[in-house]
C-alpha cells in the first residue's frame, strides 16, 4: 500500500514539473531586416550598417560601442516576421543613437543574446520563445568615408 502512494506521489511530482520554455534559435539574412517594408521611412540612409567582417568604408573616428536588446511580442506571429521586426527595433535604436553621438555608421555588427557572440557577414541571430521574440545587437559607432 505504502508503494502505491510512493509511485502516485512520484507521477503526481512528474507530471507538476514545469515544462522547458520554447527557445527556438534563428540565423536569418540580415540584408531582409533592411528591406521590409516596415523599414521603410524609419531607416532613414543617414546611418550605414555593417555586419563584422563585411566590407566597409573607411573608418575616420570610432564614437564608442553599444547594445541594442529588442523584444517583440511573437504571439499569433510568424517566428521569421516577429526576428525581422524585433532586428528592425534593434536597428532603429542604434540609428538613433549613431546621429546623436555624431556618427554615420555602426560597424562591426555581432549578434550578443544572452551576452554570446555571434558574429557573421551575412546573418544575424534570434530567439523566439512562445511569447516573445528577441533580438540583441553589439556594434561600435562610427564616421566612415563617404
Amino acid at each position: 500500500m505504502k508503494m502505491r502512494f510512493l509511485i502516485a506521489g512520484v507521477l503526481t511530482a512528474a507530471a507538476s514539473a514545469p515544462a522547458p520554455a520554447r527557445d527556438t534559435e534563428y540565423k536569418l539574412p540580415f540584408a531582409d531586416v533592411l528591406t521590409i517594408s516596415e523599414a521603410q521611412g524609419k531607416l532613414d540612409g543617414s546611418v550605414k550598417f555593417y555586419l563584422r567582417g563585411q566590407k566597409t568604408p573607411k573608418v575616420l573616428e570610432k564614437k564608442g560601442d553599444d547594445v541594442s536588446n529588442r523584444k517583440t511580442n511573437g504571439v499569433g506571429k510568424d517566428d521569421v516576421f516577429a526576428c525581422k521586426w524585433a532586428a528592425l527595433s534593434a536597428l532603429l535604436a542604434l540609428q538613433d543613437k549613431a546621429k546623436r553621438v555624431g556618427a554615420n555608421a555602426v560597424v562591426d555588427i555581432v549578434s550578443y543574446y544572452r551576452k554570446n557572440v555571434f558574429s557573421s557577414a551575412t546573418d544575424y541571430e534570434c530567439h523566439a520563445g512562445a511569447v516573445i521574440v528577441g533580438v540583441t545587437l553589439k556594434g561600435t559607432y562610427a564616421k566612415v568615408a563617404q
